[in-house]
């Protein structure tokens, strides 16, 4: 059943409209001209009302378009772009955390390592994958995977969808502001490839860990952030409902990264959103991620650490003139 957003309701009123005409339809027998015209019609006001909403959203309905539980996750990608995906798990210290997945594969033929933040699609799946906030030995395992795709001279693909890191106590005692430094130590110095997607939310420092990357992509409806729109509001307000005020303020949208330079592509999503037509996603997805891993396949170790190290340091270079 399609969850609806708040701002979707007009077009939720139409399509209960379509759905009421079709069961009238089936429990009659009769699927005449004069109702297949009247769902032909309303089909295309639905259409048309979702290509008027969604080319004007606010950073705000961008945070929930990115929330949203039916968009496709890290799992969905893996299962539709990746071939003899091998899972791996662990992080030879500690024990394995679930809310970062990965492992081996092969991408278009190209032999791969795979690390993705999954924060599941249903409440069994969001507590077993702790909604994606990932503990030090998460981190500790994606550092454990990319050491292995730089000694076996695999290219790194990530795929982030995480609102950050857990904040538990557990995971303070444990040394998550460690292993996300680590992590992203990691990725600055791994000497293959790396191509990291933003499906949904990138959260903090939770995000940049897997997102430090030669290319970093965003879904046109995802959002990257340092901190949530929430979190923002109740520090600089003591008021989280000022959260779609601090979502403007944070210029969290694909457009907004796109334009300071922070991201290096935006992946168009299907009319509504992705959780509309995961499929269409998917293959949108795949072919942006092999147009921007291709010529990087033909750069040598020490050319790909170098470019991706200035990559970053631009960055800061840039915010701070």
């Amino acid at each position: 059943m399609r969850q609806f957003l708040d701002f979707e309701k007009p077009v939720a009123e139409l399509e209960t409209k379509i759905d009421g005409l079709r069961t009238t339809a089936a429990a009659s027998g009769n699927d005449g001209v004069s109702i297949s015209d009247e769902i032909g019609r309303l089909s295309d006001k639905v259409e048309k009302q979702l290509r008027g909403l969604y080319a004007k959203l606010t950073p705000w309905q961008k945070v929930q378009v990115a929330r949203h539980a039916q968009r496709p996750h890290t799992v969905d990608y893996i299962k539709g772009l990746i071939a003899d995906f091998t899972p791996l798990a662990g992080d030879r210290q500690f024990g394995d955390d679930k809310a970062i997945i990965g492992g081996l594969g092969r991408f278009n033929g190209q032999s791969v390592v795979v690390i993705g933040t999954e924060r599941g699609s249903d409440l069994e799946t969001r507590l077993q994958h702790n909604f994606g906030m990932a503990r030090p030995e998460g981190y500790r395992k994606a550092i454990r995977l990319m050491q292995m795709a730089g000694r076996f001279r695999l290219p790194i693909l990530t795929f982030v969808d995480t609102s950050g890191a857990w904040p538990g106590i557990d995971a303070e005692a444990r040394g998550q502001a460690e292993a996300i430094a680590r992590s992203i130590e990691t990725c600055l110095t791994v000497p293959v490839p790396i191509v990291a997607t933003v499906i949904g939310e990138g959260g903090s420092g939770g995000a940049v860990a897997l997102a430090t990357a030669d290319r970093v992509l965003m879904l046109e409806n995802a959002i990257y952030s340092v901190i949530s729109p929430e979190a923002c509001a109740s520090i600089l307000w003591r008021d989280p409902k000022q959260a779609s005020t601090a979502a403007e303020a944070l210029r969290l949208t694909a457009q907004d990264l796109r334009k300071f330079g922070l991201i290096d592509r935006i992946i168009e999503e299907p009319v509504g959103g992705a959780q509309r037509d995961p499929a269409t996603m998917l293959e949108s997805v795949g072919k942006a991620i092999a147009e921007e891993l291709m010529p990087l396949l033909s750069e040598t170790a020490v050319t790909i650490i170098a470019q991706r190290r200035e990559k970053f340091l631009a960055m800061g270079r840039s915010t701070i003139s």
